[in-house]
């Protein structure tokens, strides 16, 4: 072979590896300028930087400041009973705020089988899935959750149950972050239910029923 081909082939392959070297150093080198992006998709869209100039506005700020009278969502019904539970002295609050319909208990009901259920139970009695399997373990770290039936939870206030929810007891973690406002009152009005059904008398069954009591 003559020796200006071997010397061709050896250049050719070193500037194969150039393309290579390049590739490598524009991903690993910091750089102020934005890196080559040939397919674009949605990664790199016009927006508002913050505290940067945006001339849609007359008084060319891109921050905007709130709009008057808004609320966060969380914050968009009722006062500091319904959002907290509690009235102004810092009691609780004794009963649901909130209109109690056929609509919210079935809100209610799903969002209890939901969230409450693994560990409460269907029935409200504490024992649910996750408390069924925490009892098979016997592993001695696990708290099991308060039955709804007892004399202590029957007596407490619908605040209580409500603030229970948004901030957690004993080992119950918080589900306000989860689990709207209205959503809470929702499953306090069925915890409420839940409790009834479980300790009904013939008196709570209308008359025109009562004949197909056993």
């Amino acid at each position: 072979m003559p020796r200006w081909l071997i010397s061709a082939v050896i250049i050719l392959v070193a500037l194969s590896w150039i393309p290579l070297a390049l590739a490598v150093r524009a991903r690993t080198v910091k750089k102020t300028e934005p890196r080559i992006h040939i397919i674009q998709d949605m990664d790199n869209q016009p927006k508002v930087k913050a505290q940067s100039r945006f001339t849609l506005f007359a008084d060319r700020r891109g921050m905007r400041p709130p709009v008057a009278g808004t609320v966060e969502r969380s914050a968009a019904i009722g006062d500091e009973a319904t959002q907290r539970g509690r009235i102004a002295d810092g009691e609780w609050v004794e009963t649901t705020p909130v209109e109690v319909t056929p609509a919210l208990l079935a809100r209610g009901r799903e969002r209890y089988d939901i969230y409450c259920s693994p560990c409460h139970g269907l029935a409200g009695y504490g024992d649910g899935m996750v408390s069924r399997r925490a009892d098979q373990l016997q592993e001695g770290t696990w708290t099991p959750p308060t039955s709804f039936h007892t004399e202590l939870v029957l007596s407490r206030p619908d605040g209580h149950i409500f603030n229970s929810i948004s901030n957690g007891i004993r080992n119950m973690p918080s589900y306000g972050s989860q689990i709207p406002v209205a959503d809470r009152w929702a499953i306090v009005a069925y915890v409420r239910a839940l409790q009834r059904s479980q300790n009904a008398t013939v008196d709570d069954v209308p008359i025109e029923l009562r004949a197909q009591l056993r």
